[in-house]
């Protein structure tokens, strides 16, 4: 598949994802997908097991997609998690092989105020 393709799919299973349509962004996932996030030291391995703890997911968040950028069989994007007024800002690095999402890393952080000792080098911006 092209850069474009492989953005396409990404930017496909978001909105899957916001639907809680779990069958048609199960379809956009590889045999051999895995999933991993380093925060919680966790690896989901299978299509099932990561639309299963989607599926289960105690409060499921409302996503607001970002910038999603492609290069190759790999794609990054930024998302916007807010599960009920708790909002986490989130990069997901996605890898093809075959036309499919073959892996996904998932990075979580939730917003913060800058410190000041550092104000005279940066711009504040609108924090979201």
């Amino acid at each position: 598949m092209s850069e474009q393709e492989n953005r396409q799919s990404v930017e496909r299973l978001w909105q899957l994802m916001e639907k809680q349509d779990w069958k048609s962004a199960g379809a956009l996932l590889h045999d051999d997908f895995t999933q991993e996030w380093p925060q919680s030291g966790e690896r989901i391995r299978g299509r099932d097991n990561a639309m299963a703890i989607n599926q289960n997911y105690p409060g499921f968040p409302k996503q607001t997609m970002g910038r999603t950028l492609a290069g190759g069989d790999l794609v990054t994007s930024e998302v916007t998690l807010d599960y009920g007024g708790q909002v986490y800002h989130g990069v997901s690095v996605f890898e093809f092989r075959d036309g499919k999402i073959v892996k996904e890393t998932d990075y979580f952080a939730q917003p913060f105020e800058a410190p000041e000792w550092r104000a005279q080098w940066v711009e504040r911006t609108k924090r979201t």
